[in-house]
């Protein structure tokens, strides 16, 4: 991981109405806390295909993008901000869901493969490379088989938090905007030590 830092966080998620709140949503649910944190608002950048916001000056700012292009499409518009701003792929952290993890738990990583998640693989196809930073997000898995997870994963990712578990991601969301703020002052180890230790109560059991 570089040690100099991001200046590009892109959360992945689908647009439109219909998906706010929901598991696969969640790297976009991270920027708007941040955002909100931070007072500043998301501008629909077409060059971009996605909502960007700005936080920050000079050398610190950071640049927070939604993509706009659905999930699939996600990698086009991280080519597009990192081409614009002259950024290399290792100014860029990727906030992304993950079934693979339980809700509540985080997971920092310098590279990887899609894992089966089409934001990634577009991602992926569109750098031409798996090695960038991404931040995945536990959102847990449903059913407890291989053949429950493959029958239920469309309607779990695209479903909402219940109200138990959304007090849980607060939580974690609170954890996530902690871990880019380390991240930016003192590096990705440290950050990462924190973040990949970070573990609620509640998911103790998992």
């Amino acid at each position: 991981m570089s040690q100099g830092g991001i200046r590009l966080v892109v959360g992945l998620g689908n647009p439109g109405a219909k998906y706010i709140g929901t598991r696969h949503n969640i790297g976009f649910m991270a920027l708007e806390k941040l955002a909100v944190q931070k007072a500043v608002g998301f501008k629909q950048q077409a060059k971009f295909h996605g909502l960007m916001a700005e936080v920050g000056f000079g050398t610190e700012r950071l640049r927070l993008l939604m993509p706009q292009t659905y999930m699939n499409e996600s990698g086009r518009a991280i080519r597009a901000a990192l081409d614009w701003f002259g950024l290399e792929v290792d100014q860029l952290l990727v906030l992304v869901d993950d079934m693979d993890l339980p809700l509540g738990r985080l997971r920092l990583r310098a590279q990887g493969s899609a894992g089966g998640h089409n934001g990634l693989r577009s991602t992926i196809q569109h750098l031409g490379t798996q090695d960038f930073c991404r931040l995945r997000i536990g959102i847990g898995a449903p059913g407890s088989t291989p053949e429950d997870r493959r029958a239920q994963t469309v309607s779990h990712v695209l479903g909402v938090f219940s109200r138990q578990e959304s007090s849980l991601v607060d939580q974690v969301l609170d954890e996530v905007l902690i871990g880019l703020d380390l991240i930016q002052r003192l590096g990705w180890e440290r950050a990462g030590n924190r973040l990949n230790a970070f573990q609620l109560e509640e998911c103790s059991g998992d």
